[in-house]
Parts: C-alpha cells; sequence; structure tokens
C-alpha cells in the first residue's frame, strides 16, 4: 500500500495543477480532485495518506468535506487551505480535530512540511490498525504468535514431533517460551486427555527434588506422614516436563536415567516397581551438547533424552514478529488492567525494535504492561535528538515536539496542566501545537 498519497482538492485548475505538480517533485503521490463531491467517492477509511483541501469550493466547501471525512475516519489527516477571510473558520476547525491549515498565499515549503508531519502520523494509524487486525485474527489456542518462516517453521516441527510420541529436549534462552511449547507437544499428541506436569528443577533443593519426582511412602523419611504420588506416576499418560533440567542433582540424574529406559519408578520407602506411560519433554537454558556448557550433567541422560531437538530463536532473530507480539501482549494486559488499549508511538516502535530482548518474550510482555498502564519508561534520549544528517534546528524541533507530546500524555490532554509542566504562556503552547502539527485530543483522557 503507497503511504505517500495526497487527496488534494480544489476548484481552480490552475491552482489545482501548479500544487499537484509541487507535491509530485517533492515526491508524492498525488490524486487530483476538482470537487469534493468526486473526493468523497475515492476516499475510504483505509486511505494510508492525507487530504488538503480548499476550504472555498462550490456546493460541497472544504469544512463540509472535512466534517464528512472525520464522520468517515476520524484519525484521517485534513489539512485545510484557507484565504485571510477563512482563518476563523480554519482555527475552529482545528479544535475540531482538523490536521492544519495554511493561509494564502503560503510558500510551497510550509505545505509539503505540513504534509509531511501528517503522513507520519497517518502511518502510525495505519500501522496500529493492522496490528489490531492481525491480533484479533490470531489464533488464541496458539501461543507461538509469530508470522516469521522460523516460527512457522517450528510450529509445523511441533505438530509432527507431538504425534510421534517420543521425548523431547528444548533449548532456548530464558524467557523464550519453552514451557509453551511444551504445553503445545502435549495439547497436540494423543496425550492430551492426560495430565501436563511441570516441574522446574532449579526451583528445588536436593533434599526435595526426589520425593517430588518419585513419590514416597508413609514414613519413607522423618517427616512424610502419608503416602505421596510422584510427579512422573502423576504424569503417566500425559507429559511429564522438566524445566532447567540441567539443574537436576546428580544423584537424581541416575534415578531419572533408570525411570527412563525402564518406564517404572520405586517411590522412596517400597521395593515395589510401578509401570509409567511416560514421556518426558525437557528444557534446558544451556547447550547440553556442548561438553563445557554441560558441565554436570551426565552424558548419557543427555542422548536418552536428546531423541528430539526442538530449539525456540530467542526474540532479537525474529524482530519482524515484535510488534505483533507486543500488540497481542499490550491488549492482553489492558483488559487485565481495564484500561483502553493505548495507541503504539514511534517512540515505542523505535524501542521495540531496537532493544536486544536478553529476556525476550517474558521481558516483552512486561513491557507490554508496563505501557498498558502508561509506565514503560521510554523517555528521550540522546539518540533521539541526535542530528542524522539534519540541521541542529530540525533536531531540536523533534525534540521540542517529543517534550510537549510527553506532557500532553502525562497530564492526559488538559491544557492548563500541560501549559504549567511546560512553563509557557497559553498562546505559545497553541502555536507549538500548531507548527509541529500535534492534534491534543490524541491525548486527551478516555479517548
Amino acid at each position: 500500500m503507497d503511504s505517500n498519497q495526497i487527496a488534494f482538492v480544489e476548484d481552480d485548475d490552475d491552482l489545482r495543477a501548479a500544487n499537484c505538480q509541487t507535491l509530485e517533485l517533492a515526491g508524492f503521490n498525488v490524486q487530483p480532485f476538482p470537487n469534493a463531491m468526486l473526493a468523497l467517492r475515492f476516499l475510504t477509511p483505509d486511505f494510508p495518506g492525507v487530504v488538503v483541501t480548499d476550504v472555498r469550493m462550490p456546493h460541497i466547501d472544504g469544512l463540509e468535506l472535512f466534517r464528512r471525512l472525520r464522520e468517515m475516519d476520524s484519525d484521517l489527516p485534513v489539512i485545510l487551505i484557507t484565504g485571510h477571510g477563512d482563518i476563523d473558520m480554519a482555527v475552529e476547525a482545528i479544535h475540531k480535530g482538523a490536521y492544519d491549515f495554511i493561509a494564502k498565499p503560503y510558500p510551497a515549503d510550509r505545505l509539503v512540511q505540513s504534509i509531511m508531519r501528517a503522513l507520519e502520523k497517518r502511518r502510525l494509524v495505519m500501522e496500529n490498525r493492522e496490528l489490531r487486525l492481525a491480533v484479533e485474527n490470531t489464533n488464541e489456542s496458539l501461543p507461538l504468535i509469530g508470522q516469521t518462516p522460523v516460527m512457522q517453521n517450528l510450529r509445523k516441527t511441533l505438530r509432527h514431533v507431538a504425534g510421534a510420541d517420543v521425548d523431547v529436549l528444548i533449548a532456548g534462552e530464558t524467557g523464550t517460551g519453552k514451557e509453551v511449547v511444551a504445553g503445545l507437544l502435549h495439547e497436540w499428541s494423543r496425550r492430551k486427555q492426560g495430565n501436563f506436569v511441570a516441574l522446574n528443577c532449579g526451583a528445588l533443593p536436593e533434599t526435595v527434588i526426589e520425593s517430588e519426582l518419585f513419590g514416597h511412602e508413609a514414613g519413607a523419611f522423618t517427616g512424610a506422614q502419608k503416602k505421596r504420588v510422584g510427579r512422573i506416576e502423576h504424569s503417566s499418560g500425559g507429559t511429564l516436563f522438566l524445566d532447567e533440567i540441567e539443574s537436576m542433582p546428580l544423584s537424581t540424574q541416575v534415578k531419572l536415567l533408570r525411570v527412563l529406559e525402564s518406564r517404572e519408578i520405586t517411590p522412596l520407602g517400597t521395593n515395589e516397581h510401578r509401570p509409567v506411560d511416560l514421556r518426558v519433554v525437557a528444557a534446558a537454558k544451556v547447550d547440553l551438547g556442548s561438553a563445557d556448557q554441560r558441565v554436570n550433567f551426565r552424558e548419557d541422560l543427555f542422548y536418552r533424552l536428546n531423541v528430539v531437538t526442538v530449539s525456540i530463536p530467542p526474540l532479537r532473530e525474529r524482530r519482524d514478529d515484535i510488534m505483533l507480539l507486543f500488540t497481542h501482549f499490550l491488549h492482553r494486559a489492558s483488559a487485565r488492567f481495564k484500561t483502553d488499549v493505548p495507541e503504539i508511538t514511534a517512540a515505542q516502535r523505535s524501542y521495540l525494535m531496537q532493544h536486544d530482548w536478553p529476556g525476550n518474550v517474558r521481558e516483552l510482555v512486561h513491557f507490554a504492561e508496563r505501557a498498558a498502564l502508561g509506565l514503560d519508561g521510554i523517555e528521550t534520549t540522546k539518540s533521539d535528538i541526535e542530528s542524522d544528517g539534519s540541521s541542529l534546528p530540525q533536531a531540536m524541533e523533534r525534540y521540542e515536539a517529543r517534550l510537549i507530546q510527553q506532557a500532553l500524555a502525562a497530564n492526559g490532554g488538559d491544557v492548563r496542566s500541560t501549559i504549567q509542566a511546560l512553563g509557557i504562556p497559553r498562546k505559545t503552547f497553541y502555536d507549538k501545537l500548531q507548527r509541529h502539527g500535534i492534534d491534543r485530543s490524541d491525548y486527551v483522557s478516555g479517548k
């Protein structure tokens, strides 16, 4: 979709031709219209560009065109071209949501700059809409959200492996979703009617983990007042998920290896052997195939578990999925906190795509929760105001606009509180809103 489109509405043939030529030379894709009726037939809510219209036109004037377009799509930027006598009306239109007004005569650069800012705002609006639609179309039973080839291949592999009923070793960094993958292997297998039993081997002391895994009889040891069914036996017919298996004590590894080979357990305090219909899905934060990283993990247990290995890519290796994931988690967090779903800002988008996400999806979930509460902590940094080929005044303009936007957001769009926070006069505040193309209504609480 061409996001550089301009709908230019002007009934004067010469003015329309001259302005369209100027905008085309500036790199815009211009669609000219001699009247508002033709423009209304062309424009739709998914129009990705900006509307520029003269105010004084026969039949349907620019203000009426703006009103109708706002009814169709309140986020569509409309720039009004006005004569001197129309300025009061144009200011009123600004208060009602028009993006900008430009008084005749005007330098071409004034129109081009306003359009560029409006297009950037429109781009963000359309991207947010596309992300919301993608989230709505996401199958909620499919937690591994992502459309990158690596994630499509991962889902395909999981479906294939799930039906094979073999033990699986999951490799992935912290926060990549290893338990989610284990859960899917269970749900997509013939074992889904059985129990999915999870145990974090790194969270239990050595004195407890064997009892948890293998169970015990009453009186098997001090404090064992009654019989306990272990996690392995409880998972019989289902799936046993052992997370952080690299943390399992060596003595327990020996016993687990025996269970994997015999498919039977002997609870503490008894000599009775009980058969189990066992499938183990194990996960590790380190590469167990590497002797250097395996350290205290038995090589024979590694090979016994490593019938099939599934690797989950870190978030930094599938950046094209980040926006979709963040939008999904943002909607989920907003529903949880009973808040309106906030629009994703340019600053957030930049952070999301540039951050390395060492905590992977888990870190992204927490960031989305903070964003839903307005506490994501994104502030203007040096990189935000560094010149990327632009002049110092241009860089400072961007910085000033960011400060105003942050003040508006912090004060819910309230003018009095915002100008007090910024320390500027009311007239200066409104002048800066116009110059930067900032719509105060975007920040009004409850909008």
